[in-house]
This record gives C-alpha cells, sequence and structure tokens, in this order.
C-alpha cells in the first residue's frame, strides 16, 4: 500500500488546526476557479512537489443564492402528499410483513396516513411563512480568486512547475 492511501496522507501534513486559522505560506498562483487551482494542486503533485505544504485559499468569499423556482399551495401540498405517499407505502409494506394474513389494509392505512400528516405539516410550515419566502433556493459559498500556496522552502520550485504548467497550457488552449 502506497502513502497515498495511507491515512497519515489524508491528515494534512502540517497538521491540520482545530479551530479556524489563517493560512500560512507563499503565493505561488492564483486561479479564477477552484477547478484551475485543483489541477495546478494536482500538477504539483504529479512532479513531485511536496503537497503536504501547500494550502488553496478561497481569496474574497461571498454566498451566492440562486432561486430555482417559485413556491405555491399547490406545489408545496403537491410535494408533501408525494413525500408522504412514499414514507406511508413505506412503513404500511413493513406492518405488511410482520402482520400475518393482514392483506392489503396495512399498506392502504400506511400510504393514507403518511398523505395525510405530510400534508398537514407542510400546510404549517408554509403558513407559518406568510408569504416571505415563496420561492425554493439552494446557496453556495464562492470566492472571488483561488490563491494556492505553499511554505517558503518550496516556494521558487512551486512557482517554477506551475509557470511551465501555464505556459503549456496556454500553447495548448
Amino acid at each position: 500500500m502506497t502513502t497515498a492511501f495511507t491515512g497519515a496522507a489524508f491528515a494534512g501534513g502540517q497538521g491540520t488546526p482545530r479551530v479556524p486559522t489563517l493560512p500560512s505560506g507563499w503565493p505561488i498562483g492564483s486561479y479564477d476557479s477552484y477547478e484551475e487551482a485543483q489541477r495546478a494542486v494536482d500538477h504539483l503533485a504529479g512532479n513531485d512537489f511536496p503537497v503536504t505544504d501547500v494550502t488553496i485559499v478561497g481569496v474574497e468569499p461571498m454566498l451566492v443564492e440562486r432561486v430555482s423556482a417559485k413556491l405555491s399551495w399547490g406545489k408545496v401540498l403537491g410535494g408533501a402528499a408525494m413525500s408522504g405517499a412514499w414514507f406511508g407505502l413505506f412503513v404500511g409494506l413493513l406492518l405488511s410483513m410482520f402482520t400475518p394474513g393482514a392483506g392489503l389494509l396495512p399498506i392502504v392505512m400506511g400510504l393514507g396516513a403518511g398523505i395525510v400528516f405530510s400534508l398537514v405539516f407542510a400546510a404549517i410550515g408554509y403558513g407559518a411563512t406568510k408569504g416571505r419566502r415563496s420561492f425554493v433556493s439552494t446557496s453556495q459559498l464562492v470566492a472571488k480568486r483561488y490563491d494556492v500556496l505553499t511554505q517558503p522552502r518550496n516556494a521558487e520550485q512551486g512557482r517554477e512547475i506551475l509557470a511551465r504548467f501555464s505556459m503549456r497550457a496556454h500553447a495548448l488552449g
């Protein structure tokens, strides 16, 4: 087994701080996306660079919330009914497996109870918002740029490797 697959390899070579701590090191590259920074670190690793000294730092973080749908009573109750039906069906199937000779009654009761309870709780939850949050969204934490840092003892070597990587990427692109 190589060290790449041992627990020590994932523990963070310089010791991962247990409390929020500012990163240390010198910048050796700056990228517009996390994927580019990740590719740079992959390239460093492929060139036998001591990546345990590397940190990717998101600079100027921002929370981005993307609205994906408008909510209405119909959508809320429809989604609740479907969710409740699946849960009720599951409970009903479990009950029917452990109740010999009960037939379809536990399944039908579980289905009905799941739908009713889910509808009631969804209506209470949506009604409590009083229209203040009538949309569905997802949130993401992103940064304006991503800097790759390394400890000073390796900074010059890291800059050289990433400069060659960048020149090759621009020649191909």
